[in-house]
């Protein structure tokens, strides 16, 4: 079993002006699907560092390895070459075994379908990890969560007594409940309505500002970018954009692989 790695000296700069501590930090990552003449490079030597307490978006079109990036940064897929930590721990140094305790502890995610149990009601749902997890649940900020995205009324429900919006925030506590330090967020918005999309970014970006969250988000929508605090743009595999919103470039091609 490989050790849990220290982190290294950062070797790309955070926003400018900022001096926050990186809850993400990439160096030269590098995803290849295929081998040989037919290899694809969905990441191409990206490094990045994501601030911790701020509200990060990573956009680009469908194929310039937007959602790559996360699932790699995350640890849901393997890193080709180069490196990544989720706060001073390097996760490209895990054992399978250590990288998913990680992932349970230290990570949360939200993602476009929900991915609720059904025959549990909300606050079944929103507990379940830290049941997995044999942790006691801390009430009183399980209570604040569900204030915030204000699903109080809604704890008795089954996910097909709630409409789409409803389904999302009971996601969003869910993620918020073990107090992660990262939430990764994949397209969260869209399988909802222009209204109740509205609706979830705006509860994202509450999490942030309000309950010390950080959240990574990925998106191809410039609206739902706008929420955030600073927009990270990939197109083939590579950043070719990153700071507010008006900085982040016209729309862009989409490549061949890897949103």
């Amino acid at each position: 079993m490989k050790p849990i790695a220290p982190a290294a000296t950062p070797s790309s700069a955070a926003a400018p002006g900022t001096q926050i501590r990186p809850a993400i930090r990439t160096h030269d990552l590098t995803k290849t699907y295929g081998v040989g003449p037919t290899a694809v490079t969905a990441l191409d030597a990206v490094s990045v560092d994501i601030a911790a307490g701020a509200f990060t978006a990573i956009m680009g079109p469908s194929g310039s390895g937007k959602s790559t990036l996360m699932h790699v940064a995350a640890g849901l897929d393997e890193a080709t070459a180069g490196r990544a930590w989720i706060g001073d721990v390097e996760i490209t140094a895990l054992s399978d075994d250590d990288l998913t305790r990680l992932r349970r502890d230290r990570v949360g995610f939200v993602f476009q379908t929900f991915n609720l149990m059904p025959t549990l009601d909300a606050r079944a749902n929103i507990l379940l990890p830290t049941k997995l997890a044999g942790r006691r649940p801390d009430i009183a900020w399980f209570e604040q969560v569900v204030g915030v995205l204000g699903i109080g009324d809604r704890l008795t429900h089954r996910p097909a007594e709630l409409s789409g919006g409803q389904q999302q925030r009971v996601a969003i506590a869910r993620a918020l409940v073990a107090r992660p330090d990262v939430i990764f967020a994949d397209e969260p918005t869209g399988a909802l309505d222009s209204a109740s999309g509205q609706a979830i970014l705006d509860f994202l970006a509450r999490s942030v500002a309000e309950l010390g969250q950080t959240v990574v988000m990925v998106t191809h929508d410039r609206t739902a970018a706008s929420y955030a605090d600073r927009v990270i743009t990939l197109a083939d595999g590579r950043v070719v954009a990153d700071g507010p919103l008006l900085d982040a470039g016209p729309a862009l091609p989409a490549g061949r692989i890897g949103g």
